[in-house]
């Protein structure tokens, strides 16, 4: 709210007249608007963080699962009566489509963060032009933060449990510390494709805000 003071000025003329002058002073504006300024502070150092974890989880789970390689001898049956065959085994990102297209998309929310952050900083005067290009933005990540996530979390589940009816095994307890990796990596872009959620509901707020 903002607070008014006044004061009266009482002059009094050659004539005998007293002349009584009313002063109203507003205070406070000074106030608004430094609290103004503090929010839009806070809303760009929010801004700033968000992307910076954005950047980085996006970045771990494609480390993390870059190595993710696991070797294993297998035992191999080719024929009931004969004994089982120790084949070398090998499991990698690359062997399964879902995963690729995991760290695809990963890689281009990487990307994507690192240029985000260097607009976020250079958009000083804040732009709605460019504000509007980056919510877009952040909205396609999302979406394709969660697809992949979506399509590693299925592989993930029927590498744990298999499936009976196709007759799929169960590769986990096979192969522990490439699904250990796996599942780190997917609970890691997870956490992007939240801070990218965060990030929409923060650039949402701030345009509520200039519209009023």
């Amino acid at each position: 709210m903002e607070e008014q003071s006044s004061y009266k000025t009482t002059t009094t003329n050659m004539e005998g007249t007293t002349t009584t002058t009313t002063t109203t002073t507003e205070q406070g504006r000074s106030t608004t608007s430094g609290v103004k300024v503090a929010n839009r502070k806070t809303v760009s150092c929010s801004d700033f963080i968000l992307r910076i974890l954005a950047l980085a989880t996006t970045m771990i789970a494609v480390i993390v699962m870059a190595v993710a390689k696991e070797t294993k001898t297998v035992p191999v049956a080719i024929l009931p009566n004969l004994p089982p065959i120790n084949v070398d085994a090998r499991a990698k990102w690359q062997y399964l489509s879902a995963f690729v297209f995991f760290m695809v998309v990963n890689i281009i929310a990487c990307i994507y963060a690192a240029i985000s952050l260097i607009l976020s900083i250079g958009n000083r005067f804040r732009s709605k032009v460019l504000d509007l290009m980056v919510i877009i933005l952040d909205l396609i990540m999302v979406a394709l933060l969660f697809s992949g996530n979506g399509a590693a979390a299925a592989i993930g589940v029927l590498a744990y449990k298999g499936n009976s009816h196709t007759q799929w095994k169960k590769v986990c307890n096979v192969f522990g510390g490439f699904c250990r990796h796996a599942a780190a990596s997917s609970a890691l872009s997870l956490i992007g494709s939240l801070m990218f959620i965060l990030l929409l509901v923060l650039a949402t707020s701030r345009l509520n805000k200039r519209s009023h």
